[in-house]
Formats: structure tokens, C-alpha cells, sequence
């Protein structure tokens, strides 16, 4: 098969608070490439995370388009909100920023909303929830995407909000056996307040879960969030507003 006539090989860039993580993948969602982990930078700014990523993507062979999941609200390709990242984000046209790195067409979504695409079933109402620095989340109705669900940021309990319940930092601070409490107590409450068919869970902490999960709650790959990003390019519906 000729460079012209093979399918599109799409770089999927998953942007995190703790990691960042790249994987050339085909239609199908299979590799075609070895996938990249680097830790983010200290300072989290656009410029660190970015001069990084370009240094990743600059061994990972060819692709005909970039998807990019980031952790936070965006809205028409621009950054509006990163919590887990920093104020400094806030207004970057973060399309525009990496297709001058990569000189591709790029599509940038919210990082749970990405991972949602990759594992929904498109039957009624299904909720997505990643854990890891903080908690992404995303909706489905019918296989229709929500953008921007940041229920990571709505109080859960007294002063906390959901990310100070069961983030990173509440994790390193209160231990496992207490946040797998705290994560079924979360569960419960999403469970009753969306009614939800089937909550999926994932995100790299999604791994520290050790006790037995409701029947309709299911932990997924943690390179959903990578595979996802094929769907970016399936039509506008499942961008920011």
C-alpha cells in the first residue's frame, strides 16, 4: 500500500496534570506506534508542556492528523478553563498553537469527553469519570456528547469539591482503603443524581480501586483517552461549544 493510499493515522495527545502521553493509532484504533509517557513539566505552563510535546512527537513517525484531550473546558479550539493546569492556559487557541508544531490539522476536546468516545455504548443516559489528578467527567445521552461536564469543580462535601475528594492529593493524603470510600460515596451520589444506564471509570488512578463495583459501573482502559481521539474527526458534534 502506497503513503497515499493507507488509512489516516491520527496522533492522539492525551494533556494531564501529571503525565502527558502520545500514540499514533490507525482507523481501527490499533497502534502504529510505540505510545509516549513523559511527566508534565513543574510549572504546567503552555510553553513547558508544549516544547515537550514537541520534543515526543518528533520520534513518533508519520500521521495525517492530531487529536488532543485536555483537561479542562474548551470552547471553539480555544482553552477557557484548566484548573489542574493553571491559569496561563486560559485563551490559548490550543489547535492552533500544536498545527504549528505538527503542520496537521488538529482537533482538541475535553480529556474526559475524549475518553467517553472511546468506550460508550450510545444506549441512554452514560456517565464518564476519570481519576487522576483531579476527576473528569462526561456525558452521554443516546450516544450524545455533553461538552465541557466539569463536575470535578462542583462542591461535593461541606468546602470540598469533587477533585478535593478524590484527586491526587486526596489520595497521597488520606490513603487507598479511605479514598475507595470516599469513591463509592461519589458513586452513589452520581448514581442519584443522573440516573445514569452505566458509568464508566478511568484515568490512571481508576487502578487504585480495590473493592468489587456495582453492576452497572465499569472500569476502562486508562489509552481510551488516546483512542478516543479518532472520533474527534467523525463530525462537529462531539467538540466544545
Amino acid at each position: 500500500m502506497t503513503e497515499l493510499a493507507r488509512p489516516a493515522r491520527t496522533l492522539a495527545i492525551d494533556i494531564g496534570g501529571t503525565r502527558l502521553k502520545a500514540l499514533v493509532v490507525g482507523t481501527d484504533g490499533g497502534p502504529v506506534s510505540k505510545k509516549v509517557v513523559r511527566p508534565t513539566p513543574s510549572d504546567r505552563n503552555p510553553e513547558s508542556v508544549l516544547r515537550v510535546l514537541t520534543e515526543m512527537i518528533a520520534g513518533m513517525g508519520s500521521f495525517d492528523r492530531v487529536s488532543v484531550g485536555f483537561p479542562g473546558v474548551i470552547a471553539r479550539s480555544t482553552v477557557r478553563t484548566a484548573k489542574n493546569l493553571g491559569s496561563a492556559w486560559e485563551g490559548l487557541n490550543l489547535e492552533e498553537a500544536l498545527e504549528r508544531i505538527t503542520s496537521r490539522p488538529v482537533r482538541v476536546a475535553n480529556d474526559a469527553d475524549v475518553q467517553g468516545l472511546a468506550v460508550v455504548e450510545g444506549r441512554g443516559v452514560e456517565l464518564v469519570i476519570t481519576l487522576g489528578t483531579g476527576m473528569g467527567s462526561a456525558l452521554f445521552v443516546e450516544g450524545m456528547l455533553l461538552p465541557n461536564l466539569e463536575l470535578g469543580q462542583h462542591l461535593f462535601k461541606g468546602n470540598e469539591t469533587y477533585d478535593d475528594r478524590i484527586g491526587k492529593q486526596a489520595l497521597e493524603r488520606v490513603g487507598k482503603e479511605e479514598w475507595n470510600r470516599r469513591l463509592f460515596e461519589v458513586v452513589a451520589c452520581l448514581e442519584a443524581t443522573f440516573s445514569y444506564r452505566m458509568l464508566f471509570i478511568g484515568g490512571g488512578n481508576a487502578s487504585k480501586i480495590v473493592s468489587d463495583l456495582p453492576v452497572n459501573v465499569r472500569k476502562v482502559s486508562n489509552d481510551a483517552g488516546l483512542v478516543g481521539g479518532i472520533r474527534l474527526w467523525e463530525g462537529s458534534s462531539s467538540r466544545g461549544a
